[in-house]
């Protein structure tokens, strides 16, 4: 840089310039210039564009040059000899690097050159700049002499800065002699030197002078002059930029009606020919600069105009209406066709970018539906008459040469395009028509002004006949010429069509009035129909077609309106003039597709294309609960379980690509196998999204390759589908509810990276400074940075067969020593490192040991709120007597064995966990201790204690229900002697009485009434051969057989809580233990002839039923310890179609069932009462519905949680034994309804909790509080009698669960 070339220095001070021009704002409010020279010195702090200036960017470029050598060395020679080390003053290489190059001899002679140049460009600056201020100066002095009479007697500039634009001011008077000037009759030269006065003077002097309104005339009639149209509009352009709104609307106005009148004036017209309109001809390049600049103001006056009055922008809207629809009804048809405005406005703005931001804001689209309602609806029969022409010119070339008069011009729009054809023309008019109309309908009002009525039609247009319309654009457009990629893009008709569908699908209120309409659904689905009928299509592109018809069904099936449409509403005409469902005719198409069974649509890509866009149709359907009802008995899953399995051998079999000219082919090929084989798991894996979808998934024999594909996407934080708004969430708890779910997800490595995620954010923190800096104290229990992780917990482990699966027979760790870096990564190893700390070293290998305790107390206290997962983690681990120790540890006093224990948060949890694990009871019957600390004198008021059983005030008094003395007609009925003549008229009556009761007196249906009732009722159940469901019960054994049976430690310990809670109720005695064990080994012999053989992996298959049967528990509470009765009504029951709902243990792996399914261990009382339950939430409490969407939990897992347990901790002994007997005398769908009816009573609670993030917590810990049958029994009816015939038809198909 030292020897300067005239480039180099031309070069520096263009960039210069440029960087002074960047800053010149901060530059120019520095006070001083010091203050000056102080921001460029700290430049690079505040400014974030510092290092995208060009000059900095050279400067940065000359010192790598410069230096780039010498850096180079230094750090080789740093390396090399070991010098790199902590020295005084260098703690860095970086440092050490940078300092040596700064002692060279060749950076100060790069900073002497530096200055050397800089001060020559710099000075050269200064002499240009003084050069420019001596011209500027000499102009104004001419422009002063041009005007008579000293015109500008005020001569001066409003700044000094050369970065800024210099104004005159000007007085009236002046501006008087300026609008004289103007006059037409003045000679050209002298109209011109004055338009170029006015653009150097300020348009806010100009627009608010006296004499406006004659300047304003005379720069209207200068407009229409090819020799001064450019000066005036340079003008307007400078006063639209830079007044306010209340004085450009004027010029606006004054601009619009000069425009509408060169159109009045000139009447240009285009012809059928080849040539019709040149833009670079002087009268429609004029023509077209005026509406250019009418149009970019009218797509920016909407960002300022709401700070007006609303007169002021109705203005605006008129003149741009008045514009519009001057031409419209004096257009010449035939040969000729009259130029309108609108032609050229298609042509700037060809999808009505204008109209979009008008109808955006609230405050402008009033105005402008109320001008097109009472003034102005020939815009709209303009715009609709152009989309019905276009329409009918596509049917007229249906059948004609590919070179058809109605394609859409390939180059339209393009800047280097100077000559538009008529078709070019009429294409545009047609694309800004369609995108008006489109925005136009969104909203109510503007759907209101339909039905219009069109000249050469005797009908109005109806909003349907609209819709139709445009779907017939869709499938008859002309295909592009010679493939021409620019028509598939966003101006084809095709893809214009399908985003006004699209946008019209977002709208709930516009998509029930533009597209859930009989006529619409038939067309669109009327090339499908054809296909299916074997007739041939009109479509000149039927898989491109079909695949935007399936993008339009797919997200009209994804609202709730439009999947109720498709699934009961027949709306579609097949042979012979009948009706039926869309979704039938969708499913339909979708398997003779699966199967290649449409040869006009075949062919690899395309096939696989249209078959997965069908299949992601009927996916919207039977993701859902009522749509899987619909779709089921066609078998779709097999048909693509079937294809996925074919797709998958086929990939298997494709050679490795080797260079060559094949290679790409053959790589084309295998991402194209890929991609269907991945569309085909993803179809799959959606029907895990219901209960009974993941059973049938389950039978597909592929759950494991879903879950694993589930979790590629899962890991890489992607979305479901383009139409799914949450995540993967539901769907994993939907999967982790099931016992082959739950292995598929241990397998796939999801349960291993969800316990490394816990443990990174419990233990390591997410990051780095915290290896060096404190963490916050947490505030909550759980904080925030794991609370996602510990929900997610919560949901994998909510069923107790997801705890049997990953826990059954694992035991832990318990190693002598733990490293700070060893990570748990299975959930035995998670229960090893926070639950079970009983040893030093696990205490010493916790960063955070109180946070890490705490969360693994809270999420043991959530598990044990299952009674089966608490089961099986006291029978392997010992829970308790492990938290009694750790309280005894807890002592103040250690060399007592008796103390007060110490408060502390842990404590504190494990009394929590000890009191709800060892009392049983509802709301009514136990209370739990706060896990926090109140204020006051004593702040923590439960007692702990050291062993068991916990003290009595975790007991409540039990009120003495057993002896009600209330008479109840059921009692009466059961002791009557006379019966029915009819057999069926016996149950009817005693539901009739039964219901009265609950109604009426619901106190009096307890103890011996409850009991006779389900006795008698069984009974009367199991000697009608018509009401056996299954084959009735064929049991004898004997006494001592049966007592050499073995229970195991969990079945033990689940008559021990049974006997415990027995006792508090006062229904069992002190030996009735005995009779309890001796039922249990009746049932569990008599079951084990129930169930299949099975060859299943499954830990919850080993050995019989995976947990304590809660139902024979009940039924011996029930009989008030009668051993004999208990087993003879079980016996009894065993043969009713309700003991496969509301006794689990009887269904598991049952003989009745086919293999698969019981083998599959997955209970009716999920793919069949929970997929109802869900169905019925939907449509009855659709919020409770919607916050579990929200939560990433789902209800099947609560009921699958209440009902295994039948209730127990949940509801009150009254209401369990209730329970029991409405199913058993009612129906079993009453099971459904019952949690239908609970999940609407704790609805509050459900939409609180959500917010908080707390729903799973909340629905697990706390017992169900208020809840009475007799408040919900008439809304459990009404739920019958709707639903009965659906709910309890499938019910009694559970023995062959895919009809």
């Amino acid at each position: 840089m030292s020897q300067l070339t005239a480039e180099d220095e031309v070069q520096l001070q263009t960039l210069l310039k440029q960087l002074l021009r960047s800053i010149s704002d901060k530059i120019s409010g520095a006070p001083s210039p010091e203050c000056a020279e102080e921001i460029l010195l700290h430049l690079e702090e505040t400014d974030r564009n510092f290092h995208n200036y060009e000059f900095v960017r050279y400067l940065r470029q000359h010192v790598e040059s410069s230096l780039g050598t010498v850096v180079e060395d230094e750090i080789q020679n740093l390396t090399r000899g070991g010098q790199h080390a902590v020295g005084s003053g260098q703690d860095t290489l970086t440092h050490a690097v940078t300092q040596r190059t700064r002692d060279s001899s060749q950076y100060h002679q790069m900073i002497q050159t530096l200055k050397n140049t800089m001060m020559v460009v710099v000075e050269s600056l200064i002499n240009k700049f003084e050069e420019e201020q001596l011209r500027k100066e000499e102009m104004h002095r001419e422009l002063d002499r041009c005007q008579s009479n000293s015109q500008y007697a005020d001569n001066c500039s409003d700044s000094d800065s050369s970065f800024n634009q210099s104004y005159a001011f000007i007085r009236q008077e002046q501006l008087q002699v300026l609008a004289e000037k103007l006059d037409s009759s003045k000679p050209k030269e002298v109209r011109r030197e004055t338009l170029q006065a006015l653009c150097c003077a300020p348009p806010s002097d100009v627009l608010s002078c006296e004499s406006w309104g004659t300047l304003r005339r005379n720069l209207c009639a200068a407009l229409t002059e090819p020799d001064l149209s450019e000066n005036v509009l340079q003008f307007f352009a400078k006063c639209f930029s830079s007044s306010p709104l209340n004085v450009t609307r004027e010029i606006y106005s004054s601009l619009a009606k000069s425009v509408e009148s060169a159109f009045l004036s000139q009447r240009l017209s285009f012809s059928t020919g080849s040539a019709a309109v040149d833009i670079n001809s002087p009268p429609i390049s004029r023509l077209l600069k005026q509406i250019r600049l009418l149009n970019d103001f009218q797509k920016e006056v909407t960002t300022f105009w709401i700070r007006h009055p609303e007169k002021y922008m109705e203005e605006i809207i008129e003149s741009t209406f008045s514009l519009l629809s001057f031409h419209h009804e004096q257009g010449s048809a035939g040969a000729e066709k009259t130029l309108e405005p609108v032609h050229l406005l298609s042509l700037l703005d060809i999808k009505a970018t204008w109209f979009n931001k008008w109808m955006h804001g609230y405050y402008s689209r009033t105005v402008v539906l109320r001008l097109l309602e009472k003034k102005y609806k020939n815009l709209i029969v303009a715009a609709l008459q152009q989309c019905l022409l276009y329409s009918e010119a596509c049917e007229r070339s249906t059948g004609e040469a590919a070179d058809s008069h109605v394609e859409e011009p390939r180059d339209l729009g393009l800047p280097q395009k100077s000559v538009y054809i008529r078709k070019e023309l009429e294409y545009s008019f047609f694309v800004h028509s369609l995108c008006v109309l489109g925005k136009l309908i969104v909203y109510t009002n503007g759907r209101k002004l339909f039905p219009i009525k069109l000249k050469k039609h005797r009908d109005p247009v109806t909003l349907t006949d609209l819709i139709v319309t445009l779907i017939n654009i869709m499938y008859r457009h002309p295909r592009p010429l010679n493939s021409d990629a620019s028509l598939t893009g966003s101006l084809s008709p095709s893809c214009l069509v399908t985003e006004v569908l699209w946008m019209l699908c977002e709208r709930t209120e516009c998509a029930a009035d533009c597209l859930y309409q009989t006529p619409v659904i038939e067309t669109l689905l009327a090339p499908v129909v054809a296909l299916l009928s074997g007739q041939q299509t009109s479509l000149r592109s039927p898989a491109a077609t079909q695949i935007l018809i399936a993008d339009v069904l797919a997200r009209i099936a994804n609202t709730d309106r439009g999947l109720a449409l498709f699934l009961y509403e027949k709306n579609i005409v097949v042979a012979h003039s009948e009706r039926t469902f869309a979704a039938h005719i969708v499913v339909q198409f979708t398997l003779r597709l699966l199967n290649n069974a449409l040869p006009s649509l075949s062919g690899s890509d395309a096939s696989h294309a249209l078959c997965g866009a069908f299949i992601f149709v009927c996916r919207q359907m039977y993701n859902t609960c009522e749509g899987l009802q619909v779709l089921q008995a066609y078998g779709l899953h097999k048909a693509i379980a079937a294809a996925w399995t074919k797709t998958s051998s086929q990939s298997e079999r494709i050679p490795t690509p080797v260079s060559g000219a094949n290679a790409e082919t053959s790589i084309h090929e295998t991402s194209n196998m890929v991609a269907w084989e991945e569309t085909l798991l993803g179809s799959l894996l959606n029907f895990a999204a219901t209960p009974k979808g993941l059973l049938l998934l389950h039978q597909t024999g592929a759950i494991n390759d879903c879950v694993s594909y589930m979790f590629s996407r899962f890991t890489k934080k992607l979305q479901v589908s383009r139409c799914e708004k949450f995540g993967y969430g539901v769907m994993v708890t939907q999967v982790a509810a099931t016992a082959p779910g739950v292995a598929a997800l241990h397998s796939s490595g999801f349960v291993r990276s969800l316990v490394v995620e816990l443990w990174s954010a419990l233990e390591c923190g997410s990051d780095d400074f915290r290896v060096v800096r404190p963490r916050p104290t947490p505030m909550e229990p759980i904080d925030r940075s794991c609370l996602k992780s510990f929900l997610s917990l919560v949901n994998l482990l909510s069923s107790s067969s997801s705890v049997w699966e990953l826990l059954c027979r694992q035991s832990l760790a318990n190693k002598s020593d733990y490293t700070l870096r060893e990570m748990p990564t299975s959930i035995p190893d998670l229960i090893d490192r926070l639950i079970a700390v009983n040893s030093d070293a696990k205490v010493h290998s916790l960063f955070h040991y109180e946070q890490s305790h705490t969360f693994g107390l809270r999420l043991l206290n959530v598990l044990c709120c299952c009674l089966d997962s608490f089961l099986l983690l006291e029978s392997q681990y010992n829970i308790c007597a492990m938290l009694l120790q750790s309280q005894r540890e807890n002592i103040a006093d250690q060399d007592t064995a008796e103390g007060p224990i110490i408060i502390d948060s842990l404590s504190v949890e494990r009394n929590h966990v000890l009191v709800r694990v060892n009392v049983v009871g509802g709301p009514s019957e136990r209370r739990l201790p706060s896990r926090a600390l109140e204020e006051g004198e004593h702040p923590y008021p439960w007692p702990m204690f050291l062993s068991y059983p916990p003290p009595p005030c975790y007991v409540l008094n039990l009120q003495d229900l057993q002896n009600n003395t209330q008479e109840c007609e059921i009692s009466a009925f059961l002791a009557s002697a006379k019966e029915p003549k009819r057999e069926e008229s016996w149950l009817e009556v005693c539901r009739r009485h039964f219901c009265r009761d609950i109604l009426s007196r619901p106190n009096s249906l307890t103890g011996k009434v409850l009991a006779d009732l389900l006795e008698k009722v069984v009974a009367h159940l199991s000697n009608s051969a018509s009401e056996c469901f299954f084959s009735p019960a064929q049991y004898k054994a004997e006494e001592k057989n049966v007592k050499n049976v073995v229970l195991s430690s969990v079945e033990q310990l689940g008559i021990n809580a049974c006997f415990r809670y027995g006792c508090y109720l006062q229904i069992l005695q002190e030996d009735s233990l005995s009779d309890l064990e001796l039922l249990m080994k009746h049932l569990k012999t008599f079951l084990s002839t129930q169930r299949v053989n099975t060859s299943s992996a499954l830990a919850s298959q080993q050995d019989g039923y995976p947990g304590h049967d809660w139902l024979a528990s009940t039924v011996f509470l029930t009989m008030a310890g009668n051993m004999e009765r208990s087993l003879h009504l079980l016996l009894n029951l065993s043969s009713q179609l309700s003991s496969a709902f509301i006794w689990p243990a009887r269904t598991h792996a049952s003989v009745h069932f086919p293999q698969q399914v019981a083998e599959s261990g997955i209970s009716p009382v999920y793919w069949c009462t929970a997929h109802y339950v869900e169905m019925l939430l939907k449509a009855e409490v659709p919020l409770v519905h919607s916050a579990f969407r929200m939560s990433g939990f789902t209800p099947s897992q609560m009921c699958l949680h209440w009902l295994t347990q039948c209730f127990w901790n949940y509801l009150d002994w009254t209401e369990i034994c209730q329970y029991i007997c409405t199913c058993v005398v009612m129906g079993p769908d009453y099971q459904v309804y019952l949690c239908v009816a609970l999940f609407k009573h704790l609805q509050p609670e459900i939409l609180e909790r959500t917010q908080s993030q707390e729903l799973q917590v909340f629905l697990k810990e706390e017992p169900i509080a208020g809840f009475k049958f007799s408040n919900y029994l008439e809304f459990m009816m009404g739920l019958e009698r709707s639903y009965r015939k659906i709910v309890l038809t499938d019910m009694d198909n559970i023995r062959n669960p895919q009809e």
